[in-house]
């Protein structure tokens, strides 16, 4: 799988070339070694709640490609989990999540998303990622899990250089690594000192009072709820404002109806969802997908942006619309694995998309040759220049 032959850039256009000549392929993955990849809806949501299908680098083969290399104390996480540990684990931290919980967050979100509309001013022109996009969700999560101030542009930055790696750079996702791993060492001992009133003090009385939780396992989860709470959101955000932006009539209807808002994001998640892939898996044992049989140990690369634009479960899914069903999208993914944050992701999305649309009355890309980040793991503009204003003209 070659970046550079489109899959960035135009994405849909070899998926649906894919989807119609061979759904299940064996390709190069992202590092160049062997990977399959799988592009039909039908087949991706069977393989994403396919138990057979470990997330556990342990069952991969030699040779086969296996993701991120992290340190064991950030590796401990759900995204390389099979049950019973995924389910011990998940278990733990899902009640930060559940869909009342994710109610009682929308006040301090809304709040949130407002300061950093005030900060903008009346009027003039901004990077809507940079200003808006990217620091709601990190303000959000960091204050959930009880991260201070000072380092949240810090892990902003250190994420970037994981998912989006600076060719020009060729050791800054390394170094990123490593001050990842300080961060939450230090960060973990000052709130045993000091606990607080957040969700990692309360993971880390969990792990003291004696559950079966352990000290790589906690630091995992920490690194993770903080990664995936940002990184899955801010692509939300940012691809919907851009999506609707590019699709004048659809935001003309969303500003007559905001009460369409929960819907619109599921559609806006199926049309550009924040992932092209979905963490690689390992099947357990010989596997057929598609028809087709994948060996035991190889990776299994399953396209959930491609899923999401197969006609045979979405008609016409090249076109935006908003008053589309759009329930049963694979944007954060299906079965156990299902994006453990999704209720707030959706939450943050539709709050972003209702102050920002409140605010400016006009708003409008400032620059229409849009950039992507450069990787196969988030799929969101590298940034996303727009005017605004509060008062229509």
């Amino acid at each position: 799988m070659d970046p550079a032959d489109g899959l960035i850039d135009h994405p849909y256009d070899v998926y649906r070339r894919l989807r119609e000549s061979a759904p299940v392929c064996r390709i190069a993955g992202p590092d160049g070694s062997p990977a399959w990849l799988v592009t039909r809806y039908g087949d991706v949501r069977e393989a994403l709640a396919d138990v057979r299908l470990s997330l556990d680098k342990r069952n991969a083969a030699p040779g086969s490609y296996r993701g991120f290399a992290l340190p064991p104390a950030l590796d401990a996480n759900l995204l390389n989990m099979d049950p019973p540990d995924h389910a011990r684990i998940r278990r733990l931290v899902g009640r930060a999540f559940t869909p009342r919980r994710v109610e009682q967050l929308r006040g301090p979100v809304r709040r949130t998303a407002d300061h950093l509309l005030d900060a903008l001013g009346p009027h003039g022109t901004t990077d809507l990622v940079a200003s808006y996009a990217a620091p709601l969700p990190i303000i959000v999560i960091c204050d959930l899990l009880g991260v201070p101030d000072a380092h949240r542009r810090d892990f902003r930055e250190w994420t970037d250089a994981l998912v989006a790696p600076d060719p020009a750079r060729p050791g800054a996702a390394k170094e990123a690594v490593g001050a990842m791993l300080g961060f939450f060492t230090r960060l973990l001992a000052d709130k045993r000192a000091k606990p607080a009133d957040d969700l990692l003090s309360d993971l880390i009385a969990v792990r003291d009072g004696g559950d079966r939780l352990s000290e790589d396992e906690l630091m995992s989860l920490a690194f993770l709820i903080l990664f995936a709470g940002y990184e899955n959101t801010v692509q939300l955000i940012g691809n919907a404002v851009l999506a609707l932006l590019r699709h004048p009539g659809q935001l003309a209807a969303l500003r007559e109806d905001p009460a369409r808002l929960p819907a619109a994001v599921a559609e806006l998640s199926r049309y550009e969802g924040p992932a092209l892939l979905a963490i690689r898996r390992f099947p357990t044992e010989d596997v057929t997908i598609g028809g087709v049989t994948v060996p035991a140990g190889e990776t299994v690369l399953l396209s959930l942006a491609a899923a999401n634009r197969d006609p045979a479960r979405f008609p016409d899914p090249d076109r935006l619309d908003l008053a589309r069903d759009a329930s049963g999208h694979l944007a954060l993914g299906h079965g156990i694995h299902y994006c453990l944050g999704a209720p707030l992701a959706r939450a943050e999305t539709e709050i972003a998309l209702a102050a920002l649309l409140e605010r400016f009355p006009e708003l409008a890309l400032a620059d229409t040759d849009v950039r992507w980040r450069r990787s196969l793991r988030a799929r969101g503009p590298a940034a996303l220049p727009v005017s605004y204003s509060e008062k229509v003209s």
